[in-house]
């Protein structure tokens, strides 16, 4: 059996610039510095690769961590997914700092899209400076509204997953 996964410990993507990124995160997002581990060997495959690896820890004690590959390239995209659907979302307070967010972002120069209504939650969207969409969204439901929605999730996901066209395609 499985054993039960108690929570997100980082998500961990490609940077230009660690320096850069730790501005962005640190002194826009408000997300401290917490751990830096530099290397010139891969301790899982042994491979020589030089890096610096930064963590930026989160209120609940997660970390959003980034890998510097000395190289000043990003992760390129790919072409056949649109631009919006690969992004970190980060979960804020409420509405009032949802919106505060937002101000401070623009404030910094930073193109922000939204505040978006999802009806469970509410976000806004803006990239990074490795050009990672991220997402900072508050939830609106209460819990009654939320177990309703997990009580549908499978019968919504056979539906997407069983339509026709879909189908036919395979």
């Amino acid at each position: 059996m499985m054993p039960s996964i108690k929570s997100l410990h980082h998500w961990a993507y490609r940077c230009r610039d660690a320096e850069e990124t730790r501005h962005f995160y640190e002194d826009v997002l408000g997300l401290p510095l917490a751990h830096v581990v530099s290397a010139d060997i891969v301790p899982s495959t042994g491979e020589y690769s030089p890096y610096v690896h930064i963590f930026f820890e989160m209120a609940d004690g997660s970390y959003v961590a980034f890998f510097d590959l000395g190289d000043g390239e990003i992760t390129r995209r790919d072409p056949d997914t649109p631009r919006w659907v690969n992004h970190l979302a980060l979960e804020v307070e409420n509405e009032e700092a949802l919106e505060t967010a937002k101000a401070r972002l623009e404030a910094e120069g930073v193109d922000v899209l939204g505040v978006t209504d999802h009806g469970f939650v509410k976000s806004i969207y803006f990239f990074d400076p490795n050009d990672i969409r991220l997402e900072l969204t508050c939830r609106i439901s209460g819990k009654a509204e939320l177990e309703k929605k997990a009580a549908e999730a499978h019968e919504l996901l056979a539906r997407w997953t069983n339509r026709p066209e879909r189908v036919a395609a395979e």
